[in-house]
């Protein structure tokens, strides 16, 4: 018999069938075919809910960044604004001027209405907002020259005018059943066909403060509170959850203590956040006496909420450098310090910026923390330190989502937009540094 026939010494012969070994093929194929469509179909189903939330986001809250304005001549009236000729020096009195007279008597003039028609007097005034006092209390303050001239000026249209013109409910229903009188479409119509009524960019999205009237609402406080924040977590999350990481990671000794708290680390950062609200409000603001609704106070919370994930990402991030970059720092003469500072904290950095960005952008998003500490005050001036009232972006589209009002429905799903846009951003910047310092051993 020929050697080439026989099987080696030691090798493990197939004694099945050559039809059983193709089954058995077959079958293992089959199952990899079924996981790989199990996986592109659990990713399909995500895609799908992530593309309904977004759908339904942006479908409700891109109209947030355009608001209807009324173009009227508004007649800066001496005896209205500052009867006792003051020249400007009583700020008190231009503050509370009448400035609602003056919209009144633009649209009775704009509008063709008689003036002793109260009840198309009232109709007409409702068609601008009762924010104008704020707006051109503000024109006077800034230019007090503009008093005895007459300028166009852009006023924001009431929200339920907006809504009309933005075809959130029905005009052509019975006029019982609209919260906008027929008199009241004729007079949009009239304005809209002079070119003066249009949709225009609302900057004050993203300037006004906290504001029960729709139109006039805007999430400037709550960005300016979140940056606040945020600076606080940044400024004492880091260097603490880094420095915590460095001594357990590298100096502390392998014993009991430091496994006890390693595994409380852990858990600390699966603990619900709605504890840690608990926790601030205890300490910050009970024992402390610090402010209620401050951005100090959510600062340290947030901070008290992130540094869990900031250490376990650093951790990581020092394990994932080689031990021979420590070996041969210490092999030629540095310090246990000058090894971690001058070598592997560098080649680590990358990991640990992403783990503090991811951990800001977990932070930014969180309410039920600041609900306890207060930050869901009605808060309509800008928080000039971090010690004064203020709210934050997800407070703030907290509190909407609860308003009644139709026009805050866009405003909260405006808000979220913004919202997801800082998360975007933040998390894009993560990938990027990632990319960018990220080396392969």
């Amino acid at each position: 018999m020929s050697d080439a026939i026989l099987p080696r010494p030691g090798a493990v012969v197939d004694a099945a069938p050559p039809a059983r070994r193709d089954i058995g093929l077959k079958r293992r194929y089959a199952a990899e075919r079924r996981f790989r469509a199990y996986g592109l179909t659990a990713i399909a189903i995500g895609l799908v809910f992530l593309a309904t939330l977004l759908w339904t986001v942006i479908g409700q809250g891109y109209t947030a960044f355009w608001q209807t304005q009324i173009r009227l001549p508004i007649t800066f009236s001496q005896s209205v604004i500052d009867p006792k000729n003051t020249g400007g020096k009583d700020q008190q009195a231009l503050r509370i001027a009448n400035y609602p007279k003056l919209v009144q008597d633009a649209l009775v003039q704009r509008l063709g209405i008689d003036p002793k028609n109260r009840a198309d007097v009232t109709l007409a005034t409702q068609l601008v907002s009762q924010g104008v006092r704020a707006q051109l209390g503000g024109m006077v303050m800034e230019d007090l020259s503009i008093i005895g001239t007459t300028q166009d000026v852009w006023l924001y249209a009431n929200s339920t005018v907006d809504s009309a013109v933005k075809g959130q409910f029905d005009t052509s229903i019975p006029e019982a059943r609209r919260p906008i009188k027929d008199k009241q479409l004729a007079w949009m119509a009239q304005l809209h066909e002079a070119g003066d009524l249009e949709q225009r960019f609302n900057t004050g999205l993203f300037t006004f403060g906290a504001s029960s009237r729709a139109e006039t609402a805007g999430v400037g406080v709550a960005i300016i509170g979140s940056l606040y924040m945020m600076g606080i977590v940044l400024a004492l999350a880091l260097p603490i959850g880094v420095a915590a990481s460095i001594y357990l990671e590298e100096f502390a000794p392998r014993n009991r203590l430091t496994d006890f708290i390693e595994v409380n680390i852990n858990n600390l950062a699966a603990v619900p956040s709605i504890v840690y609200g608990l926790l601030g409000l205890a300490i910050f603001v009970n024992w402390m006496g610090l402010p209620r609704s401050a951005s100090l106070v959510g600062g340290l919370v947030l901070t008290l909420m992130t540094l869990p994930t900031i250490i376990i990402a650093t951790r990581a991030a020092l394990k994932a450098v080689p031990p021979s970059i420590r070996a041969a720092a210490l092999g030629l003469g540095a310090s246990r310090m000058q090894m971690v500072f001058h070598h592997v904290l560098p080649l680590a950095m990358p990991g640990i910026l992403t783990g503090t960005i991811i951990g800001l952008a977990h932070a930014l998003g969180e309410t039920a923390p600041l609900l306890l500490i207060g930050m869901v005050a009605f808060v309509a001036n800008y928080p000039a330190t971090p010690m004064d009232p203020s709210t934050a972006l997800p407070v703030q589209i907290y509190m909407w989502a609860n308003e009644a009002e139709r026009a805050f429905v866009e405003r909260t799903s405006g808000a979220i937009i913004v919202l997801l846009l800082f998360l975007a951003v933040m998390n894009i910047t993560a990938i990027l540094l990632r990319r960018r310092f990220e080396r392969r051993w």
